[in-house]
Order: C-alpha cells, then sequence, then structure tokens
C-alpha cells in the first residue's frame, strides 16, 4: 500500500490526509460540492485552512517540479466559500455527519472510515480537552463523531486559541472562526470558558470529576526572551503578546519605526499590520511574518524584519505559501534585513531608540543544526521606536504538579509517543505546540485527530488491525482527455485588494473567481492516474517515447541500468527471460510525467494504459 499512497505526493504531504488531488480535479470538472466534501471529510477547519494554511501538499505537489504548485490552498478556499461554514449552504457538510461518503482515497481520520464505527463505541465515556486551539477542537470534534461526551476547558473568555489570538484579521475573519466552532459546539461538544487548569484545579482534580481521559492542547503562550543588553527596555515586546493584545481590540502603540526581529509568518504579519491604522482591531501561524504584516496596520510608517537567516534559509521563504506572503509583505513597503544578529537594543531616556547588529556568516553547522556564527566586523544600526521579538515561544506549564506523572522534555514542552500522542501519565494525551513546539495550524488539527484515535484505541484496547481495500479501474483511451493546454497555464496567486486599501481588519485576499478556479484546477497532474505498462504485450515499437512530450519515458538496455545481482535475477526469473540474450527495460521519470495519456494512445498493442486507482484505509 505504501506504493500506492506516494503516488498521490500531495495527500502524504497533509499532515491529516486530505486527498487535495481529488478535491482539486473536481473543481477542474465543475463538481464543486463534491470538491467541498474531499476537502471537508478530514479536517474540521477547512474554511479556515482555506484561509491561512501554510499547505505543506503544495511543497509535495509534482508539478512543482515542473514550473510551479498548483494553489492547492486557495482552491480549498474557492469551495468552502460555496459550501462551507461561511457560505450560504453550510448544512453540506451534515451529509458527512450523516454517512455519506465523500470521493477519493480515506484514511481512519476522514469522518466516513469515522462513521463506520458507529457513534455507540463512545457511548458512556467522558473525555476533558484542555485548551480550545485547532489542536484541542479537532480532537473534541472526533471524539463527538465517535460518541464520546467531550468538555473542552478554555482559559480565556473565548474559543479559538491561536486562530483567534493569533492571526490577524486581515487574513482570517473572526467570522470563519466563529462560525466552524459553532459546528463543532452543534455535535454535543460543552465549551467550558474562564476555566484555565491550574495548580489548585489540574490533571488528578479531571479525574475525579469523572473524566476518563484527557487532552492537553494549550498550545504556547509565552513568547522567548533575548539574551541581549536592552531586551528588557520600555518598547520591547514579544511578538505573541502584541498579537494577542492586537487582537483581542487592544490599542498598542508602536510609533512610526518598528524593527521585528525573527524569520517566519508571524513577524511578517505583525510587522504589516504596524504600517495600517487601524489598532483596535485585527490578528499565528509562523513566528515573523504575522508580526511584520500587522505593524504595518498599527500606524507604522517604516518597519523592517531582521533574520539571521539568509533568504535561502528563511522559514517562510522554504514553502510556496510563504514565497507568496513575502512578496506580499514586499508591496506593503517592509524592508528585509537578513543575516545580521542582535548585538544590543539600545536606548535613550529609558526607551528603546534602536538597535546594533552584527553580521551572520552562517546559521546552521554541517549537520544542520542551529549554531550562528557571527562577523563582528559588520555593523549596523537601525533606529526604531519599536522592537518586537518573534523568536520563538514556549509553553505555559504552571498547571502541571508532581502527582499527575506527566513528564516534559528539556526544552520545556511535555512529552508523548509521537505516533499516539500518549504521555507518560495513564490515559493523559498531549498535542500541538504544548507538545511539539509553534507548528502549522494544520499540523495542530492532525494532532487533534490523532490524539482523539489514540484515545479511542486506549478505551478499545489497543489498535485495530489496518485494512485496506484498493480498487483499480482501467481508462479507456477514448474517455482519457485533458484541457487544452494546461501544461502550460501558469500558477496564479490568489487576487488581492489594492495597497491604498490595506487598513485595519480589511481582509487582502479575496478567493478565486469561477474562471480562475477552474484554470488551476486544471493545472493538477491528476497524480492518482497512473501509466501502466506490460511487459507482456509490448513489442518495443518505440511509439511511446517519440510521442512523448516531455522526454520522460526511454527503452534502454538492461545493461546500462544500476541494478544490483538480486534484482536484475528477480527481472530474469519473473519473465522467464534468458540471461544470456540482450534485455531491454522501459525507465520512466515519474516527476516529469504531466499524465496526458498520449503514449497510450499511440500503443498499438495496449501494452501503454491509464488507470486509475482508489483506497481506503479501516
Amino acid at each position: 500500500m505504501d506504493f500506492w499512497k506516494e503516488l498521490v505526493p500531495c495527500q502524504i504531504g497533509c499532515p491529516v490526509h486530505t486527498d487535495a488531488g481529488r478535491y482539486v480535479q473536481l473543481i477542474a470538472e465543475g463538481r464543486d460540492r463534491e470538491a467541498y466534501l474531499t476537502a471537508r471529510s478530514p479536517n474540521p477547519f477547512a474554511s479556515v485552512c482555506g484561509r491561512v494554511c501554510a499547505a505543506p501538499c503544495e511543497d509535495r505537489c509534482r508539478r512543482g517540479k515542473i514550473d510551479a504548485p498548483v494553489s492547492i490552498r486557495a482552491l480549498k478556499r474557492f469551495v468552502t466559500e460555496k459550501y462551507g461554514v461561511e457560505s450560504m449552504m453550510p448544512d453540506t457538510q451534515q451529509d458527512l455527519a450523516a454517512g455519506a461518503a465523500e470521493p477519493g482515497n480515506k484514511w481512519p481520520g476522514h469522518m466516513s472510515i469515522q462513521m463506520l464505527g458507529g457513534r455507540e463505541r463512545g457511548k458512556g465515556r467522558r473525555v476533558a480537552v484542555v485548551g480550545s486551539g485547532p489542536a484541542g477542537l479537532s480532537c473534541a470534534h472526533d471524539l463527538a463523531l465517535m460518541g464520546y461526551s467531550v468538555k473542552v476547558f478554555e482559559a480565556t473568555g473565548v474559543a479559538g486559541g491561536m486562530l483567534r489570538h493569533g492571526i490577524p484579521e486581515y487574513r482570517l475573519m473572526r467570522s470563519v472562526i466563529d462560525k466552524e466552532i459553532e459546528q463543532i459546539r452543534a455535535m454535543g461538544v460543552e465549551i467550558a470558558y474562564q476555566t484555565p487548569l491550574t495548580p489548585a484545579f489540574g490533571i488528578q482534580d479531571l479525574r475525579r470529576e469523572g473524566f476518563d481521559a484527557v487532552f492537553i492542547s494549550v498550545g504556547t503562550s509565552k513568547g522567548r526572551d533575548l539574551p541581549v543588553e536592552g531586551s528588557d527596555l520600555d518598547g520591547v515586546i514579544k511578538a505573541v503578546d502584541y498579537l494577542l493584545n492586537v487582537n483581542n481590540g487592544y490599542r498598542v502603540e508602536v510609533g512610526k519605526r518598528v524593527v521585528v526581529i525573527g524569520g517566519g509568518f508571524v513577524a511578517f504579519d505583525a510587522a504589516r499590520m504596524a504600517l495600517r491604522g487601524g489598532a483596535e482591531e485585527g490578528g499565528s501561524l509562523h513566528e515573523a511574518v504575522d508580526v511584520a504584516r500587522l505593524a504595518v496596520r498599527t500606524g507604522a510608517s517604516e518597519v523592517h524584519i531582521v533574520s539571521l537567516e539568509s533568504f535561502s534559509e528563511m522559514p517562510v521563504l522554504r514553502t510556496a505559501q510563504g514565497h507568496e506572503e513575502f512578496e506580499e509583505a514586499k508591496r506593503e513597503g517592509i524592508v528585509f534585513h537578513p543575516q545580521r544578529g542582535p548585538r544590543r537594543i539600545l536606548s535613550a531616556q529609558g526607551k528603546v531608540a534602536g538597535v546594533e547588529f552584527r553580521g551572520v556568516v552562517r546559521t546552521y553547522d554541517d549537520t544542520g543544526a542551529f549554531k550562528p556564527q557571527y562577523d563582528d566586523g559588520l555593523h549596523e544600526v537601525l533606529d526604531a521606536d519599536t522592537v518586537i521579538l518573534a523568536i520563538g515561544q514556549r509553553a505555559d506549564l504552571s498547571f502541571l504538579r508532581a502527582d499527575d506523572g506527566i513528564t516534559t522534555t528539556p526544552g520545556g514542552f511535555i512529552n508523548v509517543d509521537p505516533s499516539t500522542l500518549a504521555t507518560s501519565a495513564k490515559g493523559v494525551f498531549a498535542g500541538g505546540d504544548v507538545a511539539f513546539g509553534p507548528r502549522n495550524i494544520i499540523d495542530g488539527v492532525a494532532n487533534g485527530k490523532r490524539g482523539a484515535l489514540s484515545i479511542d484505541e486506549y478505551f478499545r484496547g489497543g489498535r485495530s488491525e489496518v485494512v485496506y481495500d484498493l480498487s483499480v479501474e482501467k481508462i479507456p483511451t477514448r474517455r482519457f482527455t485533458r484541457p487544452e493546454d494546461y501544461e502550460q497555464e501558469p500558477r496564479e496567486a490568489p487576487p488581492t485588494i489594492d495597497i491604498g486599501r490595506r487598513t485595519g481588519i480589511s481582509e487582502v485576499e479575496s478567493g478565486y473567481t469561477e474562471a480562475q478556479a477552474r484554470r488551476q484546477a486544471e493545472r493538477c497532474l491528476s497524480c492518482h492516474v497512473q501509466t501502466i505498462y506490460d511487459a507482456d504485450k509490448c513489442v518495443m515499437c518505440n511509439r511511446c517515447v517519440d510521442v512523448c512530450p516531455e522526454y520522460c519515458l526511454a527503452l534502454v538496455p538492461v545493461e546500462q541500468l544500476a541494478l544490483d545481482a538480486a534484482t536484475k535475477q528477480s527481472l530474469v526469473d519473473h519473465y522467464a527471460l534468458d540471461p544470456l540474450r540482450p534485455m531491454t527495460a522501459m525507465i520512466k521519470d515519474d516527476d516529469t510525467c504531466i499524465r496526458c495519456g498520449l503514449c497510450a494512445v499511440r500503443c498499438p498493442t495496449d501494452a501503454m494504459t491509464m488507470e486509475v486507482f482508489y483506497y481506503e484505509q479501516r
């Protein structure tokens, strides 16, 4: 089965195993409702992710090896705007909860698979979820699907965690968050607000209240300190505190000149927010982009992002989504200073006046470990009214007691089994940022779903045997068609509003139009469709090689292949070949194949065929 899974890299790349290729293909065919069901089935925050997901699926997209990846995240937004919680038809997903089977490859976390077990299996069991961020609410959502009684304990007066407190509203409207959460509450999930865990009310108290299992997902709400002179000055703000305050309606005066230290998404957003007025409204995803772009919107006229990393090492530029975010930040006037490390923060009359930097020769050593090397010969000073530190976050675990039996890592996170998310305490699980450090939203959702499955397995006495249903269907060549010029269509970023209108909470990005969505979806190479070669039917006419527009097929002597003796012998045995006679092999570069199907059309013996597969893991 691993072979079949790896054939669809976007699904493997998605932490919740969304069959992205399938829903993109459905959009290309105009089957938007089915596309939505496919996108929503594994992801209770599909509408949120359509706007702010870091889209690791795009980083695995095979089209990216040819020109640019498919705009998977933006296409998800296109179908959620039609059928998701923000649409005029928010009840569509109820079809999934009622047991409707969406198209595509399915994993245990997909709603249709979860429903097979029935809602009776969790009856009578109570589970406490601590924290209402994406991990906690995703865990609650899936447990509720399985019939468990779930109560979420939230420390603040609103649910959503960093979805609400960390992401600026110009990126994610609060109405979308509210509606996603309301859908989860409608499933029977109870949320207790203003109820934090403390040393006086902790894990043991939850057990005494009758909860049979606990999932901890309190996130990382504390910013990290910068160990340099002047870091305690008035005007030095931690990114997480800055985002929290702005996103909750508090005015944060940043002055006209802002320096953001960091190289991730959070820093970018904060900087962009500071450059615009409208500080009373607002609101991570990653640590640097968010801060910078937010600073753009809270009145600053000059915003700088300074990072230890070079542009090639900067976290935000390691992803397809990050590149588009980077370009938007540059359009908004944010200035970048890579390979600079803060030496000290300068003061005047007890307040921040600027930052003195030194050069950075390299950020990572030969093993890839974070180990900056500095160039003290380079000296640079940036004037600043405010310095925002977007250099990481840490967890607040003050609620843990010795009798809880929960161990922590040297980095200050909860120690868990990475495959089950089980802690060292029986019946207690943890996931999201509190277990792994700050991560993407979709990673938090995946952790919550994994936690729900692990809790269910815990009650049932262990994991069930993995069973797969696999179907493979040959596509007649007369029916296999591709859109005209699909291989030449360029990636198109989602539309954005004009620079002059980017104030306050004005949403910067809008969704694709119908025509744009169809064109972008048609770029998909349909990786679940495979060219299958039958050596017994092949007459080596070379027609498939001649017709291939990407030169990804070749007939070569076996002697030219770097095969070990055992592999070569297995070929001889399998095909009953004479090892003393010349042998020919058909080889294919699957990375460059565009699934045009011309090889199958040209083949005179039906040795080359187009076949589509579906699998379902139970």
